[in-house]
Parts: C-alpha cells; structure tokens; sequence
C-alpha cells in the first residue's frame, strides 16, 4: 500500500497538515504519507481497543522523522514524542512541546481523513495491491462513521 500510495499522487498534491501543539507539521501524500501507513493502520486499530494501554511508534520519512510513545489515560492518549526531522527544519520547536495529550475520537477522526483520501483516491484510480492487507485494514476503519 505504501509504496502505490507513493506513485498514486504528483509532486504537486496538496500536503496533509498535522497540527502538534499548536505547531503546523506538513506531511507529503507522495513522501511522508507512505511511509506512515503500515504503523498508521495498526495504531488506529490499537488505540480503540478498550484494552489498550501503551505503545511506541517510529516513522522515518526524511521529512517526517519522529518517534511517540503513546499511553491511555482514560478516553485520551499521551503522547510523548521526540522528532528528528521534519520539512522546515524546526524539530528543536516540537521538541520543545513535545507532549500532547488528546481524546482518542479527535486523534483517530483526524487520521481517519488522511485513511478515507487514500482508499478513495485508490478507488477512483483503480489501484489493485498484491498484498492488500493494510489496503483492506484502512478500508475497514475509514468506513467507520466520523
């Protein structure tokens, strides 16, 4: 999935935009999009189990290089991140807020936009995956209502 996201969009598509702290992070659809994909699914999934507790995620995107470890409290989930590299080069900013706390229904409503994008447009382009299990995964979850 990742890499026929990669090929899917041009240069010029728009970027995703991730809000951390009220710092403006851009995500590349061809770039940076892909590379998060194969942990992003499985996150989504984790997080909205009832049993779910902690865990630790690292995407390494030259421009998009960070590492969070996530912990339920309650119906929210702290994030403690430390980022390595982003577009702009302002990774000392986020670092310097590198905690956020969010409720678990904005964190993957808000991901669950970047989901519905991709499996829409791979719809729209036809796009046909020899392994489709994450293709399938994102389907599941961005079919759920916002």
């Amino acid at each position: 999935m990742a890499d026929a996201t990669g090929q899917m969009y041009p240069m010029d598509t728009e970027d995703a935009i991730l809000f951390w702290n009220r710092i403006p992070v851009r995500l590349e659809y061809r770039y940076d999009i892909p590379v998060l994909l194969d942990d992003l699914v499985p996150l989504l999934e984790e997080v909205q189990d009832p049993n779910f507790s902690q865990t630790q995620v690292h995407w390494g995107s030259d421009t998009f290089s960070t590492e969070w470890r996530i912990a339920r409290e309650s119906d929210s989930l702290w994030i403690d991140s430390r980022w390595d590299s982003v577009h702009g080069s302002y990774e000392f900013l986020l670092n310097e807020r590198s905690q956020l706390t969010v409720s678990i229904d904005s964190f993957v409503a808000e991901w669950l936009k970047v989901l519905r994008r991709i499996t829409s447009d791979f719809a729209i382009h036809h796009v046909r995956l020899e392994n489709d299990d994450i293709a399938v995964r994102a389907r599941r979850l961005s079919s759920k209502s916002n």
